[in-house]
């Protein structure tokens, strides 16, 4: 196996895009999705079902009733913030299995999938 084959197969072992996503729960498959933002713009808005776990808290006590044969799935608003990528590795070094959502919170929506608005105002970025 070519070097450049291992690193598409492994991109696509540890990140997921909207559509996958979707299918994936609307298929039943154990997936949990992590809004890895702060609190605050989870408020504002999130994926439908989404929980919010800001990736500054996960920790072995705020995730000890997480089942361990669930995928989680951690975003943030998009490419331009890393709370998902930091969600993701906090959750891989607590033990558990973790994609990142491509794209996060923007690209979901421009995929036309439905969010979640809150009352709250629109946070100033990502609220990370």
């Amino acid at each position: 196996m070519s070097e450049q084959t291992t690193h598409y197969e492994n991109k696509l072992r540890w990140e997921i895009d909207s559509w996958d996503l979707s299918e994936a729960r609307g298929n039943g498959e154990k997936v949990v999705v992590i809004d890895a933002r702060g609190t605050t713009a989870f408020e504002a808005e999130h994926i439908p079902g989404a929980v919010s776990l800001p990736h500054r808290t996960m920790t072995r006590e705020s995730t000890a009733g997480f089942d361990r044969d669930t995928l989680y799935v951690t975003y943030c608003d998009g490419i331009g913030c890393n709370a998902s990528t930091k969600g993701a590795l906090n959750m891989a070094r607590l033990g558990f299995t973790v994609k990142e959502l491509i794209g996060g919170l923007d690209w979901w929506k421009r995929d036309g999938y439905p969010t979640e608005k809150g009352t709250g105002p629109a946070p100033v970025g990502c609220a990370c």
